[in-house]
């Protein structure tokens, strides 16, 4: 009886990973198509290409959708308990790292551009042109290669070149050796969140104190710059939350393994992927311009499609 129970105990945490793993890659899916939709529609229209929030934007939605790819392939590693060699291993976790810290700097920087055209509208044309803002792009691939770069070192530093050859379960934890390394990532996460809220605080007070000032259109247009702010505020909170996460789990994991992963499962699709996704959504939902060609690239899309599916079924009663 003991063992039918252990065999039936098995079969059903088999059962269990494999509609947790489909339900993942369903989500991915979805979000990687809607992601590659609002991307489309960034290409479509020539003064997108040339604005700068919308270029600042356009690097979010190609940042984490590669981040959500990414992810995934870690997650299918992870619950299928497939080992990998660790060098190949430092490769994707390197990007995963400078991805990760790209989307929360490219939403300060497109605070920061708020702030300007709000507070500062004689010098936005000049301040956030094309050129500038391709430099922006190159500054905030540097400032989030940081964290990483410190982690890498550390880990290098810290291992003989044996280790490189060795096959691991690929995760960023391997890669902390050291408490004191965990700590020392810990705190340059903490310094830069901390550093982008208080930039993200400091132009949410200056666009009200113009808020308050402003009149008729000015001040419908300000108030739109502010709920902005107040949505990259929230997109960053989701950000320091998943920068929280591993710190959780290891604490769960100290109580009950079987508790430890279905942590990781909820807070993975809760505050990895989603916001990954439906954040970037909102926001290109919300602004009209974007809006009106997302809903054009749709439709255009929603045609092709039917379309295919006609010819197939025309194909389809041609050969019967």
């Amino acid at each position: 009886m003991e063992g039918n129970s252990t065999l039936f105990s098995g079969q059903s945490l088999t059962r269990q990973i494999k509609y947790r793993a489909v339900i993942v890659q369903m989500l991915v899916t979805v979000f990687i198509c809607i992601n590659v939709l609002l991307i489309i529609t960034f290409f479509k229209k020539d003064c997108f290409r040339t604005t700068a929030r919308y270029i600042l934007f356009a690097l979010i939605l190609l940042a984490d959708s590669f981040l959500l790819l990414m992810s995934d392939v870690l997650f299918m590693l992870s619950y299928y308990v497939i080992t990998i060699h660790v060098w190949l291993c430092s490769i994707i976790t390197t990007v995963i790292l400078l991805y990760n810290f790209i989307t929360p700097v490219t939403l300060t920087a497109m605070t920061l551009e708020r702030y300007v055209a709000i507070c500062m509208p004689l010098h936005h044309g000049e301040l956030c042109s094309t050129r500038r803002t391709m430099h922006c792009v190159l500054i905030i691939h540097s400032i989030s290669s940081i964290p990483c770069v410190v982690v890498m070192f550390t880990f290098f530093a810290s291992v003989f070149d044996s280790f490189h050859k060795k096959h691991r379960l690929c995760s960023v934890e391997i890669f902390i050796l050291h408490t004191w390394q965990s700590h020392l990532r810990s705190a340059i996460c903490q310094f830069y969140f901390l550093i982008m809220c208080i930039i993200i605080v400091f132009c949410y007070i200056k666009i009200m104190k113009v808020a308050k000032a402003a009149s008729g259109e000015d001040k419908k247009s300000t108030h739109k710059g502010l709920r902005t702010v107040v949505l990259h505020a929230f997109q960053l909170l989701l950000c320091l939350i998943q920068l929280w996460c591993p710190f959780i789990e290891a604490a769960v994991f100290q109580i009950d393994f079987t508790l430890f992963v279905n942590v990781r499962y909820f807070t993975y699709i809760i505050f990895s992927l989603a916001p990954r996704c439906l954040s970037h959504l909102v926001y290109g939902l919300r602004d009209e311009a974007f809006f009106h060609a997302l809903k054009n690239v749709f439709s255009f899309c929603i045609k092709n499609i039917n379309r295919q599916t006609r010819v197939v079924i025309l194909h389809r009663k041609i050969t019967i």
